[in-house]
């Protein structure tokens, strides 16, 4: 019995060091990735370190449920981008931002239905991979449909990349400098939060990982904190905060829960696919530009803003190169926003289409009878 006892306090041990280190490796490498200037580098960094991990040997799980909570905190995360600001500029220009919000995610529907036919990326992976713009909602949905989440997030947050340094270029010839980014990335962990509004949050966060267990909704432990929250706190009845130790653990568990499944055989699959990737990502960036020529003749949008408003990145990402280039910032935010709410809700029913049309199953790799 005493050995029993100790061979099970020996294996906790071990597991506690294994779990210190990879907490300790992903922060290290989300530090050096946000003084890099690359956006969610909170996520890439756990990421990258559980792959690293993985790729070791290194056997550790994050559980179900603490993923279910990672994907409500997006959705509270997504719900607080509704401002009033963002919502006097939904009413005064919703026609004309419908109508991009339309062209792009067609055009993602259209790039991703290439990347099915012409590639080598299995099963309905390309149409979640292609989706534009939320690429922490998309990996955190696709993998309740059925897709390669591995796969999916690295298609994601590749195409972020790239869009941020096409935005960046861009700004950059269109103003004649860089952009000035709009104050420091703050470290604090951010523990004083308001209690009241911390705990609304959390109810809905943990109201989203009960219901998701009970109702056969894809992707409900994000779907129902981001329409419940959107609603409540933009008539006021509740107040969300996201504190940063809150989006860390859960930007962290979305990344070890996507890092820890890569094996050898992803990994050199996913290395041979770069160059189609790479070509997609391109492709649906000049798709968009013809939105952002629309904006140009439409509204009378200055070329930098309408290309910003329309450009398949990270929400984040693009309002600091918006705000520290001098565009119209609520409109860009507006237009992103409604299409990262659009991209959410219509990303099941496309990727749905396009798999139909390309003669795949929506819910895996095989092929549909």
């Amino acid at each position: 019995m005493d050995r029993l006892f100790a061979g099970d306090s020996m294996i906790s041990f071990r597991l506690l060091g294994k779990w210190t280190s990879l907490v300790l490796i992903s922060a290290a490498l989300a530090a050096l990735l946000r003084l890099g200037g690359l956006p969610a580098a909170e996520l890439l960094g756990p990421m990258i370190a559980g792959m690293f991990f993985a790729l070791r040997g290194v056997v550790l799980h994050v559980p179900r449920s603490v993923f279910s909570g990672a994907q409500a905190v997006v959705g509270c995360m997504v719900a607080l981008t509704l401002t009033p600001s963002i919502l006097t500029s939904l009413g005064r220009d919703w026609p004309i931002m419908v109508v991009v919000v339309c062209m792009t995610i067609a055009a993602g529907g259209v790039v991703g239905f290439l990347l099915m036919r012409l590639g080598s990326l299995p099963g309905n992976t390309a149409a979640w991979g292609m989706s534009p713009g939320g690429a922490a909602a998309m990996t955190a949905m696709a993998e309740s449909f059925g897709a390669d989440v591995r796969m999916v997030a690295f298609m994601q947050y590749l195409r972020m990349f790239v869009v941020v340094l096409t935005a960046s270029g861009v700004s950059r010839i269109l103003l004649g400098h860089a952009a000035d980014l709009p104050g420091a990335y703050s470290w604090s962990p951010d523990f004083d939060a308001p209690l009241v509004p911390l705990l609304q949050t959390l109810a809905l966060v943990a109201g989203g990982v009960l219901l998701s267990g009970r109702l056969r909704i894809p992707a409900a432990a994000m779907l129902l904190p981001m329409l419940a929250g959107a609603a409540l706190n933009s008539m006021g009845i509740v107040t969300l905060v996201l504190p940063h130790w809150l989006l860390w653990t859960a930007y962290a568990s979305l990344g070890w829960y996507v890092g820890m499944r890569f094996d050898r055989e992803t990994v050199l699959h996913v290395l041979r696919t770069i160059p189609q990737m790479l070509l997609a990502t391109f492709l649906l960036i000049g798709l968009c530009c013809v939105s952002a020529w629309l904006l140009t003749v439409w509204p009378g949008l200055d070329p930098l803003s309408a290309y910003l408003a329309t450009s398949p990145g990270g929400l984040d990402s693009v309002a600091i190169i918006a705000m520290g280039s001098g565009c119209d910032v609520g409109f860009i935010l507006a237009l992103q926003t409604l299409r990262l709410f659009a991209v959410v809700a219509a990303g099941p029913f496309v990727a749905r289409l396009v798999c139909r049309i390309s003669g795949v199953s929506a819910r895996g790799s095989g092929i549909a009878p």
